[in-house]
């Protein structure tokens, strides 16, 4: 009898590189950082950089960790910087760092674990990220046209409408909306529980009125036409099933060319946009700082508690879902112009891909 279609087992090509001695290294050194407290995004991110190197490695004959030595290092420090994309553009020095600072990390830990003699990249100067604003940023004319583009008449329009007006007034991370839970969201203290986000960090952020009555209405009207079987995520996609972060920029980049705006990035755009119109309205930094759950910026010596209540009471003021569009009078200044370059390099590293 014939075999029916699609029914052959399909054996997994093997790993060119998994039998390497680095390679099983460094998934020990993997391995040591999940029990240690790092998170899985963080060893995924680490992988795709790590594993180039090795593939790299690997062409040039070296498959030892003890193989490795500080001019071969300069050597591969000095591919990355003439290397070119298929588009013909080179490595930004921010990719450039990304790519090189997880092997500082692996040579440390192999050089502690007594795996190699010494450790090579100790010694290595990474590239120094340059300090600069955001590519792109959207004003407030965009964003609401974003919004727009969003029709409620459906339930996956409503559920869009939703988590942009959620993206938009909370200013969170698309790793930390797709962990989102139902009971996260207060719609009575118009607040976010943000669960072990970036760092595994708990905080609590406002939530602005217009975007909980959308928040609302979608859960009254359009999350329960998803649901075949209960979950407690607090946005679900068609097959009802939680939302990942690749699905949210998916939508939200759906959104914007259904709005005419043709401009790179996605769901981290609305998280500049959420600093900046705030910025703009009268914010103090430390409460921006705050709510985007950043730790220190370049230009603050540490972090500044801040009371939920005075966050409510900042984002009520000065955010532009609930304000005519007041511009301040003046130049940006300094420590705006850190916040801003400070989320233009972790949109970097939140949406770096294998090249």
């Amino acid at each position: 009898m014939a075999r029916p279609r699609g029914t052959r087992n399909r054996r997994q090509a093997p790993d060119p590189i998994g039998t390497l001695p680095l390679t099983r290294a460094m998934e020990a050194h993997f391995e040591w950082m999940l029990v240690t407290g790092y998170t899985a995004d963080t060893v995924r991110t680490r992988r795709i950089a790590i594993r180039r190197f090795i593939a790299w490695c690997d062409e040039r004959g070296l498959s030892d960790p003890r193989e490795i030595t500080k001019p071969i290092l300069e050597r591969y420090q000095r591919h990355l910087f003439y290397y070119r994309k298929p588009d013909g553009a080179p490595l930004t020095l921010g990719s450039q760092h990304a790519t090189l600072a997880p092997l500082k990390t692996f040579f440390k830990w192999l050089a502690r674990e007594n795996r190699i003699l010494y450790n090579p990249a100790s010694e290595r100067e990474l590239p120094a990220p340059p300090k600069q604003l955001p590519r792109i940023l959207l004003g407030v004319e965009e964003i609401e046209a974003i919004l727009r583009a969003a029709d409620p008449a459906t339930a996956g329009g409503l559920r869009d409408r939703a988590m942009l007006e959620v993206l938009y007034s909370t200013g969170l991370r698309r790793t930390e909306m797709a962990q989102l839970r139902r009971y996260d969201a207060d719609l009575v203290r118009l607040v976010v529980f943000v669960r072990e986000g970036k760092g595994r960090k708990d905080r609590v952020v406002p939530l602005g009125e217009r975007a909980a009555r959308w928040l609302d209405k979608y859960l009254i009207e359009a999350r329960p036409q998803f649901i075949a079987h209960e979950n407690e995520a607090l946005f679900v996609m068609d097959t009802g099933e939680p939302v990942t972060p690749e699905y949210l920029a998916t939508r939200v980049r759906h959104h914007m060319a259904a709005a005419g705006i043709d401009k790179p990035g996605a769901c981290h755009l609305f998280r500049h946009a959420m600093a900046t119109h705030m910025l703009d309205n009268g914010a103090d930094i430390r409460f921006i700082q705050a709510m985007l759950g950043h730790a220190s910026l370049t230009t603050t010596e540490r972090y500044t508690h801040v009371a939920i209540a005075k966050l409510q009471e900042i984002h009520a003021a000065t955010h532009p879902a609930r304000l005519a569009r007041a511009r301040p009078e003046g130049e940006q200044n300094q420590v705006r112009d850190a916040l801003l370059a400070a989320l233009d390099r972790e949109a970097d590293d939140e949406e770096s891909a294998p090249l």
